[in-house]
């Protein structure tokens, strides 16, 4: 293999900051420790990177939130508590935002506004733990968000994880009930679109994991952090098809982790939804109550959990999220509007990864090609994830890589289009000429 040891970025500056972190391996490094990394390199090396480690909104938020919130705080809302549960406007929205998009009807009382989806997420983790004694386990249908195992393990948790890349279409329900038979499982938790690799499951596999959580008696965490992001899919007209797709159309054993950060662009105001089924929320846990002195799932998990770790959310904030989503559901704002810049960013860098010599790691959807979108995966022949990952830092292009998200396919890295701006494009292009350059036989 020829190098040529010119790289845009010295390698001694590279080899030496690297050495100093006291990372063993950058591909099991965790996000921030991988954008540290990258900051210390740029400010050496007075370098930009390409940036695609962080899956961070590269948009303003949503005008309608800024507004709603300023006036909420010139009102005085800063200085009350807000309920628990949350203020009536911005249940009774979320409520109504999840029957137009999602087609789904669920009580207002259920939607409870948390502090970002990460902490709704873990709000249910930790009362579905307590549940039922036999059940102890959540399984994760990877690849998934790294965070959500993290939290399992602080919180001293039991979970087991397989990588759906084998397992898509009519291959899933035995690869789903091989876990589910045990009677371990409490949960089952994926992301759809999927963080990192951007597939979406199809309504067959919905309707899979739907039945299987019916015959098995588990709760289905669905994550729709990048909500409507399937563009392949006008999902932005209340109260019209074609709708999110839900696991909560085949069953009602489910909890839904609905983000503002990436649809609505509001990811530093921490404000995000955790929607319950009414038959999870109203289902009695005799085990629940020498935790939360009630056998009720919805009010355990408000007054019990919710109420230990934050005593609710941002109060300002939730007058935000209540303005964006009322606009959604009267249909003057369409929230997809502002995000389809990530659909063209993501094809124009896609293909000039592959024309130079890189292959996507994750390409389908069963038999359909997969959507361009907030993520893609890929590889490079020959080497591996740690290699590439590695690599990249002398061609000044930052990733992360597949293997701390439990993905099986250890060759490949997350890209994320979000914070590289089309003006950047140019210079990517070069510098992934070079390392084809580099790497050719």
């Amino acid at each position: 293999m020829k190098i040529e040891t010119k790289t845009p970025i010295a390698a001694e500056i590279v080899d030496k900051i690297v050495e100093k972190s006291g990372i063993k391996e950058i591909s099991r490094a965790s996000i921030r420790e991988v954008k540290r990394l990258i900051n210390q390199i740029e400010e050496a090396s007075g370098e930009q990177f390409v940036r695609m480690e962080m899956g961070i909104p590269g948009l303003p938020a949503a005008p309608i939130g800024v507004d709603a919130q300023i006036k909420a705080l010139q009102n005085g809302c800063a200085s009350l508590y807000p309920d628990i549960e949350g203020i009536p406007e911005l249940k009774t929205e979320m409520s109504r935002f999840v029957k137009n998009f999602i087609n789904l009807d669920i009580p207002a009382d259920n939607c409870i506004p948390t502090v970002g989806s990460m902490m709704g997420g873990m709000a249910a983790f930790m009362t579905l733990a307590r549940a039922r004694k036999e059940r102890d386990t959540t399984l994760f249908i990877d690849p998934g968000f790294p965070v959500q195992k993290q939290q399992q393990r602080v919180l001293g948790l039991k979970f087991e994880t397989f990588d759906v890349y084998n397992y898509r279409g009519e291959k899933l329900k035995e690869k789903l009930e091989s876990y589910l038979k045990k009677g371990n499982i409490h949960s089952i938790i994926y992301s759809n679109p999927n963080n990192p690799s951007w597939i979406c499951f199809t309504e067959k596999e919905l309707q899979t994991i739907g039945e299987l959580a019916n015959r098995y008696d588990v709760c289905v965490i669905e994550d729709l952090a990048y909500f409507g992001m399937d563009f392949r899919n006008d999902i932005s007209k209340p109260g019209k098809a074609p709708f999110q797709p839900s696991v909560g159309q085949y069953t009602s054993n489910y909890a839904l982790l609905i983000s503002s950060s990436k649809a609505f662009s509001y990811a530093g105001e921490r404000i995000g939804m955790l929607v319950l089924s009414d038959a999870l929320y109203q289902r009695d846990f005799p085990d629940l109550i020498p935790y939360f002195g009630t056998s009720r799932f919805g009010r355990a998990i408000i007054y019990g959990t919710v109420y230990a770790m934050s005593s609710g959310t941002s109060h300002s904030a939730q007058y935000a999220l209540a303005a964006i989503l009322k606009a959604c559901n009267e249909g003057t704002y369409n929230y997809l509007d502002d995000v389809r810049i990530y659909e063209r960013k993501a094809a124009t860098m896609k293909k000039m990864f592959v024309d130079n010599g890189f292959k996507i790691v994750y390409d389908k959807d069963e038999n359909k090609p997969l959507a361009d979108g907030f993520y893609f995966t890929i590889s490079y022949p020959g080497l591996s994830g740690e290699e590439l990952l590695k690599e990249f830092l002398y061609y000044g292009i930052s990733a992360i890589s597949l293997a701390i998200t439990g993905s099986e396919r250890q060759e490949g890295l997350r890209a994320c289009v979000s914070l590289v701006p089309e003006s950047m494009f140019p210079a990517l292009e070069e510098r992934l000429k070079l390392f084809k350059k580099n790497h050719a036989e």
